[in-house]
């Protein structure tokens, strides 16, 4: 009798009886599909009869049916210990049946209550009612009908039969019963919910059916658990139709200490979690089963009953919890059968089968050296222009078409702010019309010859301070600045072909954030101080005060010849109404104002938005003067008395030197450093395997065209560009498909990106477009793009933990946030690392403020071998880490108070 019931306990469901005494050979499924766990529980409902209704069910975290007639939000569920401790006495002593053949309910009611009834668990005449227990219809809760509105039924000897209750066998009229709507009452609302249901549970999910319910006449609670052979569709039980793999049937007396709801929780809850599904797959026995359910116990985490003061205590548990969860899942060496072996041997062989492919194809890591002259040139040309025709048929999508209006207004609103600052830092000699035209051809280009073509070239802040810094130096030199940057774009080209033959690209790697961090807070900071400054010149310019004279003259450019009323104070309206308007509408985008495609339709376009908005505030003003931005009429240059579209390299005016020709060599350097930090480390932000990009990037072919177009558009008098990190990432955000099976609680995951070239393509022929809207364009006062300016500075520090840490010197620890930097740093060490980057900081301001301002990127880079050689001589490797690692999570959907600014490091 005891050898009987061990087998019973750990074969694959043997009968008394059975002709097949002996254990079964063992064919379980080895890889566990995504989980639905239903829980139904035994209800009597008003018409006094017993059936059974849907309490809860799990796409990976709870759904619960709430009493005001819908399903609530999904949540995570949260266990009794009594009801644990119940669910793992039933598993020790309950029935388990593994690998049952069966394809009805009947039938594996019928094998679970003759394998219990031979392990002593039922008695015989007890038999018939709990089959037809089992047998009872299936409904699901809607507004009439919920667990709140119903009570629990409690099953109880009966010497006679009950035939008006309904049985599962009869499901032809029961359908009609449960699902036809009552004439009174109209359609019931369950299902409203149906179709949503099914579109988030994944298409190769297994169900598990979790049965819970009272029965007086047992003497204690009784668990059967069934995996069966091959999943089965069960006829008008479940929800959704999803065909079931496990069944768990709990029953017990009545007891006012055990819940059997909070049973049936328990074990619904267990299915739902992945390694617990996973044991269940693989479990040859009962043995394999409460071993699964210890290792589960372990990670579970009990609250004894406390007066807990602040919700802010609970967060302490996470910490705990992700640590009991990294243990979980991190990777085990386990005892396993010969049949797991050799499946394992045989996964291993795929993978390095499919490695050796992968080298052979040259299409493993884009920054991997061949040591051969430009060999990662032609490894990019040869993994990308293959896939030149599919470019172009993926664009054939309605997507794409509004991904191209919207990266149309996000490149234009700063190609207009940048060339109306770089008009004002260069004295006309740059402007509007040569950054349009300039956006627009190279964009062109790049999308027909590029490897990434995603990428969103344009004009930058580190561009425009190089600028700004290399006319300076002209100027007082007394050498002619447009021609100076004709022999920069020359040694430019130069540059960018010995390091592609070099393959200098791979240099990127050792660019940490520790770099990136002191490069965008420096921008953003001289963004910020520039903007102020200008509006202080404007003040100065034209005072307030109580009596103005003369204020109708007019000079040589046609500009005021004397301070003019109001213009200081109307200039401070228009620049803090252009930041809040943009600022506040970038915040609105992340609220939970309005629906989210309205609101973010109305947060992406924030900055056109508040340019329009206050640039008719201006005109509609007409007694008060601003400054106006210049743009010439359809493709003259900004400033024809100067130059003409063609820079003659050797001179205007005068002969250009021969030797500043050669001295070209050091700022070109300089250029070249900043359009390589910005473009690589954009290529590798939208590289990240969480994108999901298949077509792969050319990081040597990419910088060989934004810098060589950038030597050629010199030679012209247009601005060199560069890969510029917030477009591109909203760029590829745009063309981002994803996936609408999505389980409730869990991130979206994406399903495809739209990489083709047609919309970087269009994208850059509306720019070039936009230098006929001059009519438009020149009734845009200076002081909107200040704000824009402004704008660009404040929201550049988002994602920046530089920033973040500066803030944290500045608070108490018990306000520092919980994360890895601050848990796992001492607070000196974590300020004495900060420290050094404001020092930094310093350094390249002063630089910036000197005359030798041309320097500052060379200086830049120079903190890339302090980072490397000198920072772990005072800091260890696990602060290195915590302080500089690249941590920011790929922002797909915007979610509040975060967006696509927090994951790049890089300045706007």
């Amino acid at each position: 009798m005891s050898l009987a019931s061990e087998k019973s306990g750990s074969s694959a469901g043997e009968e008394p009886g059975s002709a097949k005494a002996t254990k079964r050979p063992y064919t379980v499924h080895r890889a566990s599909h995504e989980a639905y766990v239903e829980l139904h529980e035994l209800i009597m409902d008003r018409n006094n009869e017993c059936r059974w209704l849907e309490a809860s069910h799990w796409i990976k975290i709870e759904e619960d049916f709430e009493e005001l007639g819908h399903w609530g939000r999904p949540h995570l569920s949260y266990l009794t210990f009594q009801s644990l401790m119940e669910v793992r006495r039933a598993f020790t002593k309950g029935t388990v049946l593994l690998d049952l053949p069966e394809r009805s309910l009947a039938g594996i009611a019928n094998q679970v209550l003759d394998q219990m009834i031979y392990e002593g668990q039922l008695k015989p005449e007890d038999r018939e009612m709990v089959l037809r227990t089992l047998l009872l219809q299936h409904s699901h809760p809607d507004a009439s009908t919920s667990l709140s509105n119903v009570s629990p039924a409690r099953l109880q000897r009966s010497e006679t039969k009950d035939v008006t209750q309904p049985l599962l066998a009869e499901h032809q009229q029961i359908e009609m019963k449960s699902f036809l709507p009552d004439p009174e009452q109209g359609e019931p609302s369950s299902t409203a919910f149906k179709k949503p249901l099914s579109e988030k549970i994944s298409p190769d999910a297994e169900a598990t059916l979790v049965l819970v319910g009272c029965a007086t006449f047992l003497e204690r609670p009784t668990l059967a658990f069934v995996r069966l052979k091959d999943a089965v569709e069960l006829d008008s039980v479940l929800e959704v139709p999803v065909p079931v793999r496990f069944l768990f049937v709990v029953l017990g007396p009545d007891s006012p200490h055990t819940s059997y709801h909070e049973i049936g929780r328990a074990i619904s809850t267990m299915m739902s979690e992945r390694v617990f599904r996973n044991d269940s797959y693989l479990a040859e026995g009962r043995t394999d089963l409460v071993k699964s359910m210890e290792t589960f116990l372990d990670c579970c985490i009990v609250l004894p009953p406390s007066d807990i003061q602040s919700e802010k205590l609970l967060k302490t548990l996470l910490p705990v919890q992700k640590e009991l969860l990294r243990k979980r899942y991190q990777p085990m060496e386990k005892k396993v059968s010969p049949e797991t072996e050799l499946l394992g041997d045989l996964e291993k062989e795929l993978k390095a089968h499919a490695r050796k492919k992968v080298d052979d194809d040259d299409d493993d890591d884009p920054l991997r050296r061949t040591k051969i002259p430009f060999g990662g040139l032609v490894r990019d040309i040869k993994r990308r222009y293959p896939k030149y025709l599919s470019d172009i048929k993926d664009a054939l999508n309605a997507q794409c078409l509004a991904a191209v209006i919207f990266i149309y207004f996000a490149a234009l609103s700063p190609a207009i702010t940048f060339g109306g600052l770089l008009d004002d830092k260069t004295r006309s000699m740059m402007g509007v019309s040569e950054l349009l035209l300039s956006t627009a051809v190279q964009s062109v280009m790049f999308c027909l010859l590029g490897a990434q073509p995603l990428l969103v070239l344009g004009f930058s802040g580190p561009l425009l301070v190089f600028e700004e810094a290399f006319y300076k130096f002209c100027d007082d030199n007394g050498f002619e600045y447009i021609v100076g940057r004709v022999w920069i774009g020359y040694w430019l080209i130069i540059l960018v072909v010995i390091i592609v033959a070099c393959e200098g690209s791979f240099l990127v790697r050792y660019i940490s954030r520790y770099t990136q961090e002191i490069f965008s807070f420096l921008i953003s900071l001289i963004f910020i101080v520039e903007t102020f400054v200008k509006l202080i010149k404007i003040f100065q310019e034209h005072p307030v005060k109580q009596e103005y004279i003369n204020i109708t003259a007019i000079n040589s450019k046609g500009e005021p010849a004397a301070p003019q009323p109001n213009t200081a104070l109307l200039s401070l309206v228009l620049m803090a109404g252009t930041f809040f308007i943009a600022f506040f509408l970038r915040k609105f985008k992340n609220s939970s104002f309005l629906p989210g495609k309205l609101r973010r339709v109305i947060g992406d376009f924030g900055v056109p938005i508040a340019i329009f908005i206050m640039a008719m505030a201006d005109f509609f003003i007409e007694d008060t003067y601003t400054q106006k931005l210049k743009v010439p009429k359809g493709l003259e240059v900004s400033n024809p008395n100067q130059r003409g579209w063609f820079i003659h390299p050797l001179g205007f005016q005068n002969s250009f030197p021969i030797l500043m020709m050669f001295a070209a060599a050091l700022p070109a350097l300089l250029v070249f450093i900043l359009i390589f930090l910005e473009s690589q480390i954009t290529t590798l932000i939208v590289s990240k395997p969480e994108r999901k990009l298949v077509k792969g990037s050319g990081f040597h072919l990419d910088l060989l065209l934004i810098v060589g177009m950038g030597g050629v558009a010199a030679m012209f008098g247009m601005p060199w560009l560069s890969a510029t990190t917030v477009r591109t990432v909203t760029h590829v955000n745009a063309l981002t498909v994803m996936s609408k099976t999505t389980v409730p609680g869990e991130k979206a995951h994406v399903q495809e990106v739209k990489e083709q070239r047609i919309t970087g393509l269009l994208v850059g022929i509306l720019v070039g477009l936009s230098i006929l809207m001059e009519p438009v364009l020149k009734l845009i006062p200076l002081a909107v793009l200040f704000g824009i300016f402004l704008y660009m500075g404040v929201t550049s520090l988002n994602g920046v933990q530089l920033y973040d840490r500066i803030l944290l010197m500045l608070k108490p620890p018990k306000y520092h946030p919980d994360e890895a930097f601050v848990r796992k740093v001492k607070t000196w060490r974590m300020h004495m690392f900060t420290l050094t980057q404001i020092a930094c900081l310093v350094v390249l301001w002063g630089v910036k403020s000197s005359p030798a301002s041309l320097a500052l990127p060379f200086l830049l880079i120079l903190t890339v071998p302090l980072r490397r050689f000198a920072l772990p001589i005072f800091f260890t490797d696990t602060e290195l880490k915590c302080l500089d690692c690249d941590d920011a999570d790929v922002t797909f959907d915007e979610t509040e108070g975060q967006d696509v600014y927090d994951e790049v490091q890089m300045p706007v």
